[in-house]
């Protein structure tokens, strides 16, 4: 079978790898991914975006199938024009994915079939509306652009924003600048807990979820500093994490399903990677966000754990008639090292020297990113460069593993020591012991 991945990243180069043992892999990327272009048997360099050439390109090759990795294809209608070229895709239509991107008919679909999980929130695009709601919020405020940001343009009472004064300030920002592309913003509660993904398989009818992760959005140690695409991720042995119950995690999975229901009412079945980003409260799981595609880092953490064929579960996707999808019982740690500077301004052009013999030797995956190659060498973006993912019986292990394979790679990068250590998780078990017991 031919099929081909769509998008340039680690995440992708995740899905190429899980995809290489059973099919022949083509790729269209932005720019040369050293990861992805050794597994392709062809590859096209184009923006993603670019609609008509990546379709041009799945009829000229003759692929069977494709698998969209990034969101802002989605956006665009990938998929609807994969279809009409009679290509089926692991991806949802342009309509589908606004579970994605437009937040707020996201928080519209969960209130209008009663999805538990949700938070108080509102939409505007009026200033005078959102003034006089934000005269009377008594909480503290979440502010979200409507569209896509990248991961970059949430902004949070308490850890970005002194005070709801300068949430507002910021809203009509958003407002009048279209951050996003859209004029419009999203205000919501904000909850306290502890955030986790879960990632499930959708065949529009039926989810098959996946391990839950961790990520750690923050730059700096001690998720200090602004938040990035993610700065590393962890998971656990059994598919939980260590301050979450298995109740947890189903009710969780319960609320991704009835989305999965909701969209194919109200848009068209949900073919693809669901995404829910999760606050652990003491009320249970909120529903923060939905991302229509895998994530990164987090696909990292459950691609290298998958037992069942990739292939085949995307046949069920794209069919319809998903089966089962089982996974190790170990636990994963990913490190991202990423430019100095980043994120606000990585140092692009810098060559990086990656001893992958060795760190293969040592049990631990490569997975490039925003990297560009030339000839046989490795230069950074201003964006992140590679993640190192660790497979172990336990999280510490794991953590160990990774850190010391981030010590064969050479260049001006950095990455966050502390994901995966124990001081850091059992922070995590101590917060959300006290958000029970409060």
């Amino acid at each position: 079978m031919k099929i081909l991945v769509v998008g340039t990243g680690a995440r992708e180069h995740a899905i190429c790898s899980a995809l290489a043992d059973e099919s022949t892999v083509y790729s269209v990327m932005s720019n040369r991914n050293p990861g992805i272009s050794r597994i392709a048997t062809e590859f096209l360099i184009a923006p993603e975006v670019d609609i008509e050439k990546v379709v041009g390109f799945a009829v000229e090759k003759g692929v069977d199938m494709a698998f969209i990795g990034p969101e802002a294809p989605l956006e665009k209608g990938i998929v609807d024009a994969l279809l009409e070229a009679d290509i089926p895709a692991v991806g949802p239509t342009m309509g589908a994915a606004r579970i994605e991107t437009d937040k707020s008919f996201m928080r519209d679909l969960f209130e209008k079939y009663r999805i538990p999980g949700s938070i108080t929130y509102r939409a505007f695009s009026d200033l005078d509306e959102l003034r006089e709601f934000m005269d009377h919020f008594d909480g503290e405020a979440v502010v979200k652009p409507v569209g896509l940001t990248g991961g970059k343009g949430v902004k949070i009472v308490g850890e970005h924003l002194r005070d709801n004064t300068e949430a507002l300030e910021y809203a009509e920002e958003v407002i009048k600048n279209r951050i996003g592309g859209h004029a419009g913003v999203v205000i919501e509660e904000r909850i306290i807990g502890e955030e986790f993904t879960v990632q499930a398989f959708s065949d529009g009818e039926r989810i098959l979820p996946m391990p839950a992760v961790q990520d750690h959005p923050h730059a700096y140690e001690g998720d200090q500093g602004p938040i990035t695409g993610g700065m590393g991720s962890y998971s656990d042995k059994d598919g939980l994490l260590p301050f979450m119950t298995e109740k947890d995690y189903e009710e969780a999975v319960q609320i991704m399903q009835k989305t999965v229901e909701a969209i194919k009412r109200e848009e068209s079945p949900y073919k693809g990677i669901l995404y829910g980003q999760f606050m652990l409260s003491a009320d249970g799981p909120k529903l923060i966000e939905y991302n229509a595609r895998f994530g990164d880092p987090e696909a990292m953490n459950v691609l290298p754990l998958l037992e069942s064929g990739m292939v085949e579960i995307c046949e069920g996707i794209v069919d319809g008639n998903l089966k089962s999808a089982s996974f190790r019982n170990l636990a994963t740690v990913c490190k991202y090292l990423v430019p100095e500077g980043y994120p606000d301004a990585g140092v692009a052009g810098a060559e990086i020297r990656v001893d992958e013999d060795r760190i293969r030797d040592m049990g631990v995956i490569t997975y490039y990113a925003a990297v560009n190659q030339e000839d046989s060498r490795i230069y950074t973006s201003s964006s992140r460069a590679l993640a190192l993912v660790a497979i172990s019986d336990d999280i510490y292990s794991a953590e160990e593993l990774c850190e010391e394979a981030a010590g064969h790679v050479h260049g001006k990068l950095y990455h966050r020591r502390d994901i995966g250590t124990r001081e850091l998780v059992e922070k995590r078990i101590k917060h959300m012991e006290d958000i029970r017991s409060s």
